[in-house]
């Protein structure tokens, strides 16, 4: 708000799924607060699991994705969390994220389809947050 009372909006159309996203980071910022840093990522996931089913948000977790190649089954992908058939969310411990990881988190996007990723780092300071997109979508 301004001084004069007025309330602004920041809003911007360019990007994905802008609602669901921060109902996701209202989340996981929750658990970090109520948690804090030095979990196994496994703690942070049923914790996770809690907020979204209290917060009403859809979610898949542990999430198969079978691999395929010229209709032959050759492996399979779990994702963390598939947010309302929309959304990947990821969730790791530590504040470094690889290009391996984000490697990964693409080609989950591509194999699905979706438009969108979020990596989600607990740190011993907060939650760092990654948007990853699959430009081949846009």
């Amino acid at each position: 708000m301004d001084q004069g009372g007025k309330q602004y909006t920041l809003r911007r159309n360019d990007l994905i799924y802008p609602e669901l996203s921060f109902k996701i980071s209202g989340v996981l910022f929750n658990v970090f607060k109520q948690l804090g840093g030095g979990h196994e990522e496994k703690y942070y996931e049923k914790a996770v699991s809690i907020g979204f089913t209290k917060g009403q948000i859809k979610f898949n977790r542990q999430y198969y994705v079978p691999l395929t190649y010229e209709g032959e089954h050759i492996g399979k992908y779990y994702l963390d969390f598939l947010v309302e058939g929309k959304i990947i969310l990821e969730l790791k411990r530590g504040k470094y994220l690889n290009a391996r990881l984000i490697d990964q988190v693409t080609k989950y996007l591509e194999t699905l389809k979706l438009q969108l990723a979020i990596i989600a780092c607990f740190t011993s300071n907060g939650v760092i947050i990654k948007r990853i997109i699959n430009h081949n979508m846009l």
